[in-house]
């Protein structure tokens, strides 16, 4: 089906009407959600101002926040801010200042370096007050922060002496400046004061301490702080309480003086340098002098000494032969003793035995004597009851023998009832073995035949 070139251009009109209109309505819509919504990021203050109701909020936590669309505005400040004098590498503007030149209170001029972190305040009251006079966060470190850390960096200057910054001052300077930016700047007025100042003593031939530091003093123009009844300082109203900002940290680099300070400084360390090479010298003098002399003094005591040492050793030696001697003849003195008290040992010795010996005799005749009377007593009361015991048995000896009898037989019962006897059954008779006559034989054979019968009667006799 084919169309006219009429047909079909109004047929993409009809098309490219809606589409058009579609995505019109997108970006309005995605502008509106765009404007009604705020993200904020860590580390930043956001104020929002709301034109339609005058309101400022304030948002320090990072979230998402809700705001008035296209009838607000939205003012971004950095929580922490640092403001660099004399550091080319920073990366914003307002840490590419260059160093604060000051003019101290002997009118001599100094470039110094510093670096100041400020921290803005957490409180809404305080930034919105803030926001309304700044507006905004270049207008804030212009106005505020680097034109109040350099007036402080100025008038700290001012209470010190050129001379007194470069040779020490520096790390006191940084206390006072920290403190005048956190608690405010001290009311000062100008005065005459001395300076104690600490340099090397004149060089003199006859001065010990030619080496040695000194303090002295200098009367100058200073700034002096103004102090009140307590003794404590009086000070000025501090720009930044008002508005809640804390001075973090202060960072002091290399400061630089003016030329012809810097010469005074030069000259002054070369005269210094000069100084010291001399006393230096004059000490290596005096010290090889004395050396030379301490040389000569340990010689001559070494000399006295080695003298001393051999007098000392003379006498030793002589003392030494002394005592040998002494003890020679107390060794003699001690045999001599020994000698003689092992003489009267042996005889004490001797005579102890002998009176012992003495003793024991005394006590062996006595004993015999005691033991001679016991035994001739008991011999007589032995024989007094022996002859009793025999009158007794001669008064009744009938008695007696019979009891005496029949212990006897007691006795040869008891000893011989068990005992046998075998009648022999040969016959040896005669000398040597021999029978001499028949007499003799006939009798020995009626002897065996008398033992033989007798012997047949005591069988028969058994049970």
């Amino acid at each position: 089906m084919d169309f006219k070139p009429e047909a079909q251009s109004a047929l993409k009109k009809k098309v490219s009407l809606p589409v058009v209109g579609g995505i019109l309505g997108a970006a309005a819509l995605f502008g509106l959600v765009n404007n009604s919504v705020l993200m904020t990021d860590a580390g930043y203050t956001y104020v929002h101002q709301n034109n339609l109701t005058g309101d400022l909020d304030v948002f320090n936590q990072p979230g998402i926040h809700f705001r008035m669309p296209f009838l607000s505005k939205i003012t971004k400040y950095d929580q922490v801010i640092t403001v660099s004098y004399g550091n080319t590498t920073g990366e914003d503007f307002y840490q590419r200042l260059p160093a604060i030149q000051v003019r101290f209170a002997d009118t001599y001029v100094g470039e110094i370096p510093v670096t100041f972190r400020f921290k803005l305040s957490q409180d809404p009251e305080s930034i919105i007050k803030m926001h309304r006079e700044f507006r905004n966060n270049s207008n804030l470190i212009d106005a505020l922060l680097v034109k109040n850390a350099r007036n402080v960096t100025v008038i700290t200057a001012t209470q010190y002496t050129g001379e007194e910054f470069f040779q020490g001052g520096l790390n006191q300077f940084k206390s006072k400046l920290g403190d005048q930016l956190r608690d405010g700047i001290y009311m000062t007025e100008r005065r005459q004061v001395e300076v104690e100042q600490i340099d090397l003593a004149p060089v003199g031939v006859n001065q010990n301490n030619s080496n040695q530091l000194q303090r002295t003093q200098q009367l100058v123009w200073k700034t002096v702080p103004m102090l009140d009844a307590q003794g404590n300082p009086k000070r000025q109203d501090n720009p930044l309480r008002q508005y809640g900002i804390a001075v973090t940290q202060v960072t002091i680099g290399d400061p630089k003086p003016e030329g012809q300070l810097d010469k005074l400084l030069t000259d002054k360390k070369r005269l210094v340098a000069d100084r010291i090479r001399a006393i230096q010298e004059q000490e290596t003098s005096k010290a090889q002098a004395e050396t030379e002399q301490l040389r000569k003094e340990i010689q001559r005591t070494r000399e006295v000494q080695d003298a001393q040492r051999n007098k000392e050793l003379a006498i030793i030696a002589q003392q030494k032969e002394v005592e040998v001697a002494r003890q020679i003849a107390e060794r003699e003195i001690v045999e001599v003793e020994k000698n003689k008290r092992l003489a009267e040992v042996d005889k004490e010795k001797e005579l102890a035995i002998a009176e012992a010996n003495l003793a024991i005799q005394k006590a062996n005749a006595l004993s015999a004597e005691y033991e001679a009377k016991a035994i001739l007593a008991k011999g007589r009361a032995e024989a007094e009851i022996l002859k009793a015991k025999y009158d007794a048995y001669g008064a009744n000896r009938d008695v007696y023998l019979a009891e005496l009898n029949r212990d006897v037989s007691t006795a040869l019962y008891n000893n011989l009832k068990n005992y046998q006897v075998e009648m022999p059954k040969n016959y040896f008779g005669g000398e040597g073995g021999k029978m001499t006559t028949n007499l003799d034989v006939i009798t020995g054979f009626g002897a065996l035949g008398i033992l033989e019968q007798s012997e047949k009667l005591a069988n028969q006799a058994k049970p």
